[in-house]
This record gives C-alpha cells, sequence and structure tokens, in this order.
C-alpha cells in the first residue's frame, strides 16, 4: 500500500491562462477539489510536491486546504504536450471507509522459466481495481518465474491484497510466453540451366549445292 502523503494547498483566487501560467512559473500547480456534495474549491499546490507524489505510486492523500485535511484521490492530471510538465489536477474527496475504482500497474516478479527459449509478452501493463480509499496498492505484483512456453497467467490467476478486487476482464492474459516464429528460409533460385552454344558453320556455296 502507499505511504499516507500529506499535500498542502492554498485557495487559488485568479481565473484564467495568464493566472495558470504565473502559478506554474512561481513553482505551484493549479487544482481543483471536488465530491461529496461539499463545494469545489479552485487550490493551488507545490509542483515538487505532487510530481513526488505521483513518482511513489500515490494514488490517495491527505489534502490540507482551506483550513481543514482531507482524503482526495488525485482523479486526473493534465500534462503539458510532451508530457514533462503537470499544468492542472483535479482531486476528488473520498472517505476513509470508501470503496474506489483505480487504474494500479502490475510488477512482474522474478525470470520466467521459458524466458530463453520463448518470447515473453506483457499485454496488461496497468489493472483497474477497486479497493478501499485508504489501501490502494502501489502495484499488482506477478510471480512469473514457473511460467513456461505456451503458458499464460490470466486476471482470474493473480493473488490480490486484502481488499482489493480487479474489475478487468478475468479472462484477459496478464503475461505470457509464446514460442519463437521461425521463419523458413526461403528456397535457393535455381541455377538456370547453360545453353548449348550455337556452331555456326560456313555456309555451303553454290558449287557445293550442285555436286
Amino acid at each position: 500500500m502507499a505511504e499516507s502523503v500529506v499535500l498542502v494547498a492554498q485557495k487559488r483566487e485568479g481565473r484564467g491562462s495568464q493566472a495558470a501560467k504565473r502559478l506554474r512559473k512561481a513553482g505551484q500547480i493549479p487544482a481543483v477539489v471536488y465530491g461529496h456534495k461539499e463545494a469545489t474549491l479552485s487550490l493551488s499546490l507545490s509542483a515538487e510536491d505532487l510530481v513526488k507524489a505521483i513518482r511513489h505510486g500515490v494514488r490517495v492523500v491527505d489534502l490540507q486546504a482551506d483550513g481543514k485535511t482531507e482524503k482526495a484521490l488525485i482523479k486526473e492530471i493534465q500534462w503539458d504536450h510532451l508530457g514533462h510538465d503537470i499544468l492542472h489536477v483535479d482531486f476528488a474527496r473520498v472517505a476513509a471507509d470508501e470503496r474506489i475504482t483505480v487504474p494500479v500497474p502490475v510488477e512482474l516478479r522474478g525470470i520466467a522459466a521459458g524466458a530463453s527459449g520463448g518470447v515473453l509478452d506483457q499485454p496488461l501493463h496497468t489493472l483497474m481495481v477497486e479497493c478501499p480509499a485508504v489501501s490502494v496498492p502501489d502495484s499488482i505484483r506477478v510471480n512469473i518465474s514457473e511460467l513456461k512456453v505456451g503458458e499464460a497467467i490470466h486476471v482470474r490467476d493473480l493473488t490480490l491484497p486484502p481488499g482489493v478486487r480487479v474489475v478487468s476482464d478475468p479472462d484477459a492474459i496478464v503475461v505470457h510466453i509464446t514460442a519463437p516464429v521461425v521463419v523458413p528460409e526461403a528456397p535457393a533460385a535455381p541455377a538456370p540451366e547453360s545453353a548449348e552454344p550455337e556452331v555456326i558453320g560456313r555456309q555451303k556455296g553454290a558449287e557445293e549445292e550442285g555436286e
């Protein structure tokens, strides 16, 4: 489970793209928090603190804003066109005993037994899970050490942390090992048959034809 992280935010008064640019230039990220039939608040918070939380796989934070602390899910993050800088973040209020649905990365553990003779393929890198808001796992760990060529691990085969349920298709393949595709060599083109050289004799003269 991801560690509990506190993010301190301030109420944001300015609106519009220019105000947002000034915030980002000052190392702050524009944000909103909403949900639970409470008023939507416009906030700003430290870009450094937010990025650090995201890199550690944090999904739910203790958001300190407007004089109180509340649990909030990092609902949506807007990145720049290069995917480097955060432009805006949406938080959704959650209760400690509330079950939420969030994407969680899949983490492969071990070296597959069939890796040397086959091709390892991981169709699913992220799973949608339902879990308590305070118990969002950092990742779903999958032990692949016993996986052989021709075998697969499906969603239904996963061992999940207590209280966590995967809402993805249970028959979906998470990881499998396929036999390498052997491309047959094209048969060599037959060598062209050598043509008999044409023998050109001297032309018979008229006197020979009359003999």
